[in-house]
């Protein structure tokens, strides 16, 4: 590769043996710039990357003196394997497993009932929460928000009631024979992370740094007196702190460079991406390759339509599906298959065990709380979609689901487009506008964007290469003080 003047300047400073924190924007060549970094030197090194696939593209592009591996690998090498008779036990339900803590009971706070399953449901994602943290005990802090139980007293008294039975599903955890609670990869990467472990190199790299579980964290940074330590990311496309993520490069201790050039588009689209990482109060800006014509207009038919949410999603899938299309959904239907399958059961006077919807006894229920609790407002396009199609419909699409390599369209929610590209994207319409900040009719300022979507709105528009149909987001030239950007005059097809 030739490099840029800014992933030189990162490489000088990395044989200087400085930290390094890389901020690199969409399309940058992130990897590529670790790479070039770890074939400067001969010394060891560790690569710890976001998931196994990237782990495995990683072993092809680095020298031998560089062992690419995910966190959980690490885990499992030094602690996990130990627990590889529970890894591979058969898998149960929450309910028994409460059972065998000792949760037998429903609970009653306030108006609701918390059945015993629905309590076991929350005492695992309880543990499971935990794991996530740097957190040396489980403690009150870790127990999950249930919907209609929004009351902070409310909350307070699930927590006290839940947190004996989490902390004694993680003494279980500890056996290395099988036991009541079913044992994942968390679970040993926690363990590992209590030893305080040594990695043994003389540096590490740590991709993805914005979505770094705090544990991860903890245990990169405790590397610092032996190791040089470099990590890279991109803090604007940070969108994972709803589950735990944690954006560690901002107050990183080392020297921070960015990487702006972007090798994936053009010099539209890089103008459309800054325009979201303004109004993320992100201090990058990117600048497009000359040679990629990267368009921006309508797509008739694009490879991907990216989603706000999973249920437009769904939407969207069942709109392509009528139309004639083979859709495929990344990362599968199970999700939404479970949400249909509650709503069915629901709707049909039963009570359900999913985690979202449990404390609700009838679809009318749940229907009023979507409509008049601003808690529920979320729910609402669910309410919609159940309403609209039903959920034997919805279940339906989700069979009919194609592969992504025979299908004629992907749809993907922006969340799991997250590191992925397409020739041609066309935003749906989920995203939105945000709510005026005011009950004027025309409100005199623009309406506030929240951090975070402006940051989702700046993933889901740099996945394309081509041509981007904006969409669900054309919304920013309302939204915004600038003037709408122009389209180019050789933005005449649609693909």
């Amino acid at each position: 590769m030739n490099p840029t003047d800014e992933q030189t300047a990162a490489a000088d400073a990395f044989k200087e043996g400085k930290h390094l924190a890389l901020q690199a924007g969409a399309g940058t060549g992130k990897t590529s710039t670790l790479a070039l970094l770890a074939h400067t030197t001969q010394r060891r090194g560790r690569y710890l990357a976001y998931n196994r696939t990237i782990a495995a593209d990683a072993r092809t592009r680095f020298p031998a003196t560089v062992t690419c591996k995910t966190a959980h690998a690490l885990a499992y090498a030094a602690i996990g394997h130990r627990y590889t008779r529970r890894l591979n036990a058969p898998r149960r339900p929450a309910w028994l497993t409460g059972q065998a803590l000792g949760l037998t009971k429903p609970l009653r706070i306030g108006t609701r009932e918390i059945s015993q399953r629905a309590l076991s449901n929350a005492a695992l994602r309880t543990v499971a929460r935990y794991c996530h943290t740097a957190d040396a005990t489980l403690t009150k802090r870790h127990v999950p928000r249930l919907r209609g139980l929004e009351d902070p007293g409310h909350h307070a008294e699930l927590a006290d009631h839940l947190v004996p039975f989490a902390q004694r599903a993680w003494i279980d955890l500890q056996h290395f024979d099988d036991s009541a609670v079913r044992f994942d990869h968390d679970h040993y990467l926690k363990i590992w992370a209590l030893t305080q472990p040594h990695i043994d190199a003389e540096f590490l790299l740590l991709d993805e740094a914005q979505d770094t579980n705090p544990v991860v964290e903890q245990i990169f940074l405790a590397q610092r007196e032996h190791a040089q330590l470099v990590m890279v990311g991109d803090s604007a496309q940070a969108i994972y702190h709803w589950r735990g993520a944690k954006d560690v490069m901002t107050g990183f201790d080392g020297t921070h460079f960015a990487l702006s050039q972007s090798f994936r588009f053009g010099p539209h689209l890089a103008d459309e991406a800054n325009r979201w990482l303004a109004l993320a109060d992100a201090l990058l800006r990117l600048t497009g390759t000359d040679t990629i014509p990267t368009e921006l207009g309508p797509v008739q038919r694009p490879d991907a339509v990216l989603c706000r949410t999973n249920v437009g999603a769904m939407a969207q899938v069942m709109q392509l599906m009528s139309a004639g299309f083979r859709v495929a959904l990344v990362g599968g239907g199970q999700r939404l298959s479970t949400l249909a399958q509650a709503a069915k059961d629901l709707k049909e006077g039963r009570r359900t065990h999913h985690p979202e919807l449990v404390l609700f006894t009838t679809w009318g229920d749940l229907q009023d709380y979507a409509t008049y609790d601003p808690s529920g407002r979320d729910l609402q396009p669910l309410v919609d979609l159940v309403d609209t199609h039903g959920p034997d419909a919805i279940l339906t699409a989700v069979a009919r689901l194609a592969p992504e390599d025979t299908a004629d369209i992907t749809v993907s929610t922006a969340h799991k487009a997250k590191g992925r590209e397409w020739a041609s994207v066309r935003i749906a319409d989920d995203f939105g506008p945000p709510a005026p900040s005011t009950d004027e009719p025309q409100p005199a300022a623009p309406p506030t964007v929240d951090d975070s979507e402006a940051r989702l709105a700046y993933v889901a528009v740099t996945r394309t290469r081509i041509r981007l149909d904006r969409g669900g987001l054309a919304w920013i030239d309302d939204a915004s003080h600038e003037p709408p950007l122009p389209t180019p005059s050789s933005a005449r097809h649609s693909n």
